[in-house]
């Protein structure tokens, strides 16, 4: 199904994407305690810059659902009681807004289930509420996975994170999402950001299918990059992050390797 079977299709802000028909906010791969892990940091910090992104996009689009694809710790042996605290905070945001949390599991978060007292699942189904069919007999399924495996539910489309796919344009590397339609059993892809700026991210310009290290994405040249044009976005502001910013839309990479 095209984006345009999925009610008024999704709108990207900051490094997440709003899916009006399930009323649902996705972001992936937070890698929450990769500061703590690493020599790398923020201006405001880790765990200031999660919370106040995620609170600002919030208050945008006053979402039901919370999902966050998969990733959601970054250390793969432990949980330490900072990255909990994080969590918490995080899911602090959703609640005293309304919405209810949803984590997936990722390759990272083998150790979440120790120390986080609510669920991970492996998939997140969400129904597009009004998407259906002439015939009223099927309404449309997004499911939210991680992307290291194959999803073991049927879907119109698909959410996922694992790749952290960046893109660059003369020079400057963005995050970016890649919109595939119809490309991963005949339903949608849609390849999301690291939600963290502590990931360099990958550059996808010249990645060809088997380089992505995600058995949802089988044809690399059809998918689409969308970046979001936020004057925010490497400044280091956190609060300011959700803002509206124009979605460029660019053709599949096997056409813009080929306008490079």
């Amino acid at each position: 199904m095209s984006d345009r079977a999925h009610g008024s299709g999704p709108t990207f802000a900051d490094r997440a994407v709003y899916l009006p028909g399930a009323d649902a906010l996705v972001v992936a791969d937070l890698h929450v305690g990769r500061g703590e892990a690493s020599a790398v940091s923020l201006p405001l910090g880790e765990r200031a810059d999660l919370t106040d992104r995620l609170g600002t996009l919030l208050d945008r689009f006053d979402p039901g659902t919370v999902a966050v694809a998969g990733d959601v710790v970054h250390t793969f042996d432990r949980v330490t009681d900072r990255t909990l605290g994080t969590l918490n905070a995080l899911r602090d945001a959703c609640e005293t807004r309304g919405a209810a949390l949803e984590l997936v599991a990722g390759n990272h978060d083998t150790a979440l289930p120790s120390r986080w007292d609510g669920r991970a699942r492996e998939e997140l189904v969400l129904s597009e509420s009004g998407d259906r069919d002439a015939d009223a007999t099927h309404v449309a399924r997004t499911v939210v996975c991680h992307g290291h495996e194959a999803p073991s539910t049927d879907a119109d489309r698909y959410v996922i994170g694992h790749v952290h796919p960046t893109i660059e344009i003369e020079g400057d590397r963005r995050p970016c999402f890649l919109r595939g339609p119809g490309t991963y059993r005949g339903a949608d892809l849609l390849v999301l950001p690291a939600f963290t700026r502590l990931a360099p991210g990958v550059a996808v310009n010249d990645m060809r299918t088997d380089a992505f290290d995600s058995p949802l994405v089988t044809d690399a040249d059809r998918l689409a990059p969308v970046v979001v044009d936020s004057p925010s976005e490497g400044s280091g502001r956190g609060a300011d992050a959700g803002d509206a910013g124009e979605a460029l839309r660019f053709p599949p990479l096997g056409e813009f390797r080929r306008l490079l």
